[in-house]
């Protein structure tokens, strides 16, 4: 079961996961061995996933970031299979989403200028058959955020 401990523990985490484990102790209020178990045991139970570094898309010369809508008049799980594939083929594809409403599907994609995007659009279409894709391209991003809330975590 996580407590506060845990959620404190993990917001800490989520800031900077190379905090040393003294530091992430002594702000929680435990000892070291017993926010070293804590962690042990979340990560053991899935409830940290991975840890991960965060790149600066700046440096990494990525500064544009396209959201593309797509409707398909294909539902089948083999066109389904193709779709995750032609995805997981175009690296600049960050994120996918399946929809409800007007749409099926919205990407986010992550590249070094706008122009970059017909590439990338002539990448998908030949991999995969869509019905409808449009871009929207973000002028400023006003929230963007890796951590997770941990106020609703339930334990595994």
């Amino acid at each position: 079961m996580l407590d506060a401990f845990d959620r404190r523990i993990l917001g800490l985490l989520q800031e900077d996961a190379d905090l040393p484990l003294q530091e992430v102790a002594d702000r929680v209020g435990l000892s070291a061995s017993a926010c070293s178990r804590r962690i042990m045991r979340m990560r053991q139970d899935g409830t940290i996933a991975r840890r991960i570094a965060v790149l600066d898309r700046k440096r990494m010369n990525l500064p544009t970031t396209v959201f593309v809508v797509i409707r398909t008049t294909r539902h089948a799980a083999d066109w389904l299979d193709e779709f995750r594939q032609a995805l997981a083929a175009i690296p600049e594809i960050v994120e996918v989403h399946r929809l409800t409403g007007n749409f099926d599907y919205i990407l986010k994609l992550v590249l070094p200028n706008v122009e970059s995007y017909d590439t990338i659009y002539k990448a998908l279409v030949r991999r995969i058959e869509l019905s409808d894709v449009s871009a929207y391209i973000s002028m400023e991003t006003l929230k963007d955020e890796t951590a997770l809330p941990t106020g609703y975590a339930v334990s595994p």
